[in-house]
C-alpha cells in the first residue's frame, strides 16, 4: 500500500512511469488500471473499449498481414499502418517501370486501388477464457509433454464446434502466462486487401538503418491499405465485384495535437516478450542467439546492400528481404548493449534470490517449487553451446543462402505422394520467391557464409558438403561456389520446373542444391540431440517460475508476456534523458528533415519537390499551434514488435499518431520494462495527413476521415 501511495502521488513525473508498465489484455483491465488511465487523463468510456456484442475500439485495431498492426479509420474500410508493415506488399507491386518504393503511389479512385496479392487483415471477434476447462484435465504430475499433448488434445476438441469455424474465421487456443492460463481468440479474416497510398521510401524510411531505433527521428512511416468485402460486407476472397468494408468501429482523427504529460496510449498486437525469463535465460539469449546473428547477418547485408546501390532491380527486390534482415540485426545489437548497461541479469539474480529465499520458507512451496531455479540453471547451461550452433545453422543455410529453401521446397513436393501435379504445385509454391532472387548474388554470398560457418561451429558439426568443398575444390569456398551455380538447376523456376519433369530421383540428388540440402539434415538431428533433453525441464521451470512469481507477490498486477494478441498499453507523452547533460525533446518538426537530407544519399535523400514544400512552410490545419509541422514525437507506451502500425489515442480515443519504433536506449524492453528510458515512436498523424494532402494531393482519402479539430 505504501508502495502504491508512494506512486500516486508521483503521478506525472518521468521518473516514476512504472505503474505504466504493462501489455494488458482488454477483457482483464483491472480497477486499478482503469483508475490509473483515468488518472493521466483518458475520458473514454472504459466499456467501449472492449465489446463483443457492441461497437467498441477494440474493432477497430487489426493484424496486419501476419506480423503487424494496423487500425480503420474511416467508415469504408481504409486502414492505416507503417510504411514497414506495408512495404512487402508495396514491394510486390513495384517494378523498374512503376517503382512505388522510390516515387509513392496516390489511387485517385477506388478503381485505382491496387489489390495486395496475399495480404491479409484480421479483425478481433472474441476472446474467451478456457483456463479452468483446460486445467481440469492436467495433474500436477504430469511431465511437461503430457501436458502439452493434453492441451493439444483438447484444444482440437475446442475448435471444432462450428461458431470457431468458417472459411474467414481463425480461432486458436492460446497460452498465456507462460502456460499458466488459456484463450480461445478468434479473428475474421479479410483476403481482398488493396494498396491506397504510400509515401516515398524516401519519407516512409527517412533515415534508413542508420535512424533505426534512434532518436531524434523524421520519419514518415505509413501507409494506407483498404479492407474489401462482398455485397453483404463478408469477408470474401478478391473479386472486382467486392466493395469497401464497413467496420464496426472507425476511429476519428485528432489534429488537435499534444503536450508533454498528455495522455497517450496504444492497442496493438505486440509480437514477443520475455519479461519473466530466468536469468540463465536471457544469458544465453545474449550469448548465443543475439551474438551469432549479428555476425551472420552482419556479413549478409553487407553484400546485399553493396549490390542493391548498384542496381535498381536488385534494389526492389531485395528492399524487403533487407529491411527485415536489418530490423533484428540492429535490434539484436542494441538489446546485448542495453542488457550490459542497465544490469539486467544482475537485477534477475537478486529476484531469483528473493524467489529462492520465499520458497524455503515453505515446505509446499519446497515441494512445488524447490527444484525449479536449479533445474533452470542446468538446462540452460547445458544447452549454451548447441542453441549457438543451432542460430548460427539457421541463419546461414535457411536465411542466409536462399537457393537451400528452393532446394528444400523442392525435396518435400517430389517426396510427397499426395501431391499430383508437382510441376504445377512447384510454380505455384516458388513463383514469388523467384520474382525477388538473383542467383548472382546468392552466389557472392555463399562462400562468405559457408566460411564463416566452418569458422564458428566444431567441425563435427559441418554438414558432409564440407567433405566435398575439401576434397574437390581444396576448401576454396569461391570455387565451389562457382562450380555450384554453374551446375544446379534451381537458379531459375523454369529451369527448375523442366527438371523436375523429366528426371529421376538419381539424377535429382546429384544436384549440388539438393545435394547441400540433404547434407543439412543429419546436422539438424545433431544439434537437437543437444536441445532435446533440456526442453521439457526449461519450459517447466519458466512456468513454475511465472506461477511462483504471482504467488510470491500477490499484490502485483501482473500482465502476460506479448504473444501477438491484442493488448492496450496507457501512459504519457514526454522525452527522456539518455545520459548525463543530454535531454531529449518529445516531439521533432519538419525542419529536421531540411537539416538532415543528403541530396542523392540511399538513407537520407529526399525529392527535391517534397523539400520544396516543407521549405515554404504552408501546413495549413496540419500545423501545430506554434505553426510547425510536428513529424515524430515520443510516448513511454510499452510496446515490442508486432506493435508497429498500432494507432496512438489521446484520452479521447482519437487518433493523434502510429506507433513504429522503440529507442535504442531502452532495447531490452522485450525482457525489461525500463521506465525512465523506454520510449515509444510514432509518425504524428498531423504529418501523414500532411503527406497524403499537401504532398501529393490525395484529398480524396482526406475527405472520408471524422477529422477532429
Amino acid at each position: 500500500m505504501r508502495k502504491l501511495t508512494f506512486i500516486l502521488c508521483l503521478l506525472f513525473t518521468i521518473s516514476t512511469v512504472k505503474a505504466d508498465e504493462g501489455m494488458w489484455i482488454l477483457k482483464e483491465l483491472n480497477q486499478m488500471s482503469a483508475a490509473r488511465m483515468k488518472e493521466l487523463g483518458f475520458k473514454f468510456p472504459i466499456d467501449s473499449l472492449y465489446s463483443e456484442t457492441n461497437p467498441s475500439l477494440k474493432d477497430a485495431v487489426v493484424i496486419f498481414g501476419e506480423g503487424c498492426t494496423g487500425v480503420a479509420v474511416s467508415k469504408q474500410g481504409l486502414i492505416f499502418t507503417n510504411h514497414h508493415c506495408g512495404y512487402g506488399a508495396i514491394q510486390q507491386l513495384s517494378s523498374v517501370e512503376h517503382d512505388y518504393l522510390k516515387n509513392g503511389f496516390a489511387s485517385n479512385n477506388f478503381g485505382a486501388e491496387l489489390p495486395a496479392k496475399g495480404l491479409t487483415i484480421s479483425f478481433l471477434k472474441s476472446t474467451e477464457d478456457i483456463t479452468d476447462y483446460v486445467l481440469s484435465h492436467i495433474s500436477n504430475t504430469d511431465d511437461e509433454t503430457k501436458r502439452q499433448n493434453i492441451v493439444d488434445s483438447l484444444s482440437v476438441q475446442i475448435l471444432k464446434q462450428d461458431k470457431y469455424k468458417g472459411n474467414f474465421t481463425k480461432a486458436q487456443v492460446i497460452p498465456f502466462y507462460t502456460n499458466n492460463k488459456y484463450y480461445v481468440v478468434v479473428y475474421e479474416v479479410f483476403r481482398d486487401v488493396r494498396l491506397v497510398f504510400t509515401p516515398p521510401s524516401s519519407v516512409g524510411k527517412f533515415g534508413g538503418e542508420t535512424d533505426n531505433w534512434m532518436w531524434p527521428r523524421h520519419t514518415g512511416d505509413f501507409s494506407v491499405f483498404r479492407v474489401y468485402a462482398d455485397k453483404d460486407n463478408k469477408p470474401a476472397n478478391y473479386s472486382s465485384e467486392n466493395v469497401p468494408y464497413q467496420p464496426k468501429y472507425s476511429v476519428p482523427v485528432s489534429l488537435k495535437g499534444y503536450k508533454a504529460h498528455d495522455y497517450s496510449m496504444t492497442i496493438g498486437y505486440p509480437g514477443r516478450t520475455q519479461r519473466y525469463m530466468s536469468s540463465w535465460g536471457i544469458e544465453q539469449m545474449v550469448e548465443s542467439t543475439h551474438k551469432p546473428r549479428i555476425d551472420v547477418r552482419g556479413a549478409k547485408q553487407s553484400i546485399w546492400k553493396a549490390a542493391m546501390n548498384a542496381d535498381d532491380a536488385i534494389r526492389i527486390k531485395y528492399a524487403s528481404k533487407y529491411a527485415s534482415s536489418s530490423n533484428y540485426w540492429k535490434n539484436a545489437i542494441g538489446m546485448n548493449s542495453a542488457i550490459q548497461k542497465l544490469n539486467v541479469i544482475g537485477d534477475k539474480v537478486v529476484l531469483e534470490k528473493q524467489f529462492k529465499d520465499w520458497v524455503n520458507k515453505d515446505s509446499g512451496r519446497i515441494a512445488e517449487y524447490g527444484s525449479v531455479l536449479e533445474n533452470l540453471q542446468n538446462g540452460y547451461i547445458a544447452t549454451m553451446n548447441s542453441t549457438a550452433y543451432q542460430t548460427y545453422f539457421s541463419e546461414i543455410f535457411y536465411n542466409g543462402i536462399e537457393i537451400i529453401r528452393f532446394a528444400n521446397t523442392f525435396k518435400y513436393i517430389m517426396d510427397n505422394s499426395s501431391i499430383q501435379d508437382k510441376a504445377e504445385t512447384l510454380e505455384s509454391k516458388l513463383t514469388k520467391s523467384y520474382k525477388d532472387y538473383e542467383p548472382e548474388l546468392d552466389k557472392k554470398l555463399m562462400p562468405v557464409l559457408l566460411q564463416l560457418y566452418a569458422e564458428h561451429v566444431p567441425q563435427e558439426y559441418l554438414p558432409s558438403v564440407y567433405t566435398t568443398i575439401n576434397k574437390k575444390f581444396k576448401g576454396d569456398y569461391q570455387k565451389y561456389a562457382d562450380w555450384f551455380y554453374s551446375k544446379t538447376n534451381f537458379t531459375d523456376l523454369n529451369k527448375l520446373i523442366a527438371f523436375a519433369k523429366k528426371t529421376n530421383k538419381k539424377d535429382v540428388d546429384k544436384d549440388p542444391a539438393i545435394e547441400l540440402a540433404q547434407s543439412l539434415d543429419e546436422i539438424v538431428n545433431k544439434i537437437n540431440s543437444g536441445l532435446i533433453p533440456y526442453k521439457a525441464e526449461i519450459k517447466k521451470g519458466e512456468r513454475l517460475l511465472m506461477k511462483g512469481l504471482m504467488e510470491m507477490q500477490p499484490d502485483k498486477a501482473f500482465y502476460p508476456d506479448a504473444n501477438f494478441t491484442q493488448r492496450l498499453s496507457y501512459g504519457s507523452i514526454g522525452g527522456y534523458k539518455p545520459a548525463d547533460a543530454v535531454t531529449y525533446n518529445y516531439f521533432t518538426t519538419s525542419n529536421g528533415i531540411l537539416q538532415k537530407t543528403i541530396p542523392n544519399n540511399p538513407e537520407f535523400g529526399v525529392q527535391q519537390y517534397i523539400l520544396d514544400k516543407l521549405a515554404k512552410g504552408d501546413f495549413g490545419q496540419y500545423a501545430d499551434e506554434d505553426g510547425s509541422l510536428h513529424v515524430d514525437f515520443l510516448s513511454n507506451n510499452d510496446i515490442t514488435g508486432g506493435n508497429s502500425g498500432s494507432p496512438m489515442f489521446n484520452g479521447n480515443a482519437e487518433l493523434i499518431g502510429l506507433a513504429f519504433d522503440g529507442n535504442w536506449e531502452s532495447l531490452s524492453g522485450d525482457i525489461l520494462f525500463e521506465p525512465e528510458l523506454q520510449r515509444c515512436i510514432g509518425v504524428d498523424i498531423r504529418y501523414v495527413l500532411y503527406t497524403i494532402d499537401k504532398v501529393m494531393g490525395c484529398t480524396r482519402l482526406i475527405d472520408e476521415l471524422n477529422i477532429v479539430k
